[in-house]
């Protein structure tokens, strides 16, 4: 029980903090597919398809692309490529929220 509280907690503060960067940067593709799969993560802990551990698992994965975003346009220059790498992660973090979601596993 304690533990599920905490889990919980954990995921509900990784909700918050995407919505606190996502003010300061232009609405894009990136920013609406992150707002997107946190949406989806946290709806798969409500409903119970996702486990506390496995929605916890995947938001440390979302907050890993997060920072990996933020240290490539740290320096003011995004490229086309690295663009690419975080769409391309994006879309395996995807795959990932849905086999969870799917994998016969309820909390």
């Amino acid at each position: 029980m304690k533990f599920s509280k905490i889990v919980l907690s954990v995921i509900a503060a990784g909700l918050l903090v995407p919505a606190v960067f996502a003010q300061d940067v232009k609405p894009g593709p990136i920013q609406q597919r992150k707002h997107n799969q946190q949406r989806r993560i946290a709806q798969g802990v409500r409903s119970g398809s996702l486990t506390p551990r496995e929605g916890a698992r995947l938001e440390r994965n979302e907050a890993r692309i997060n920072r990996e975003e933020r240290r490539m346009k740290a320096d003011g220059n995004f490229t086309p490529q690295e663009r690419q790498r975080i769409l391309r992660q994006q879309n395996a973090l995807s795959r990932q929220i849905y086999r969870q979601k799917h994998d016969a596993q309820q909390r």
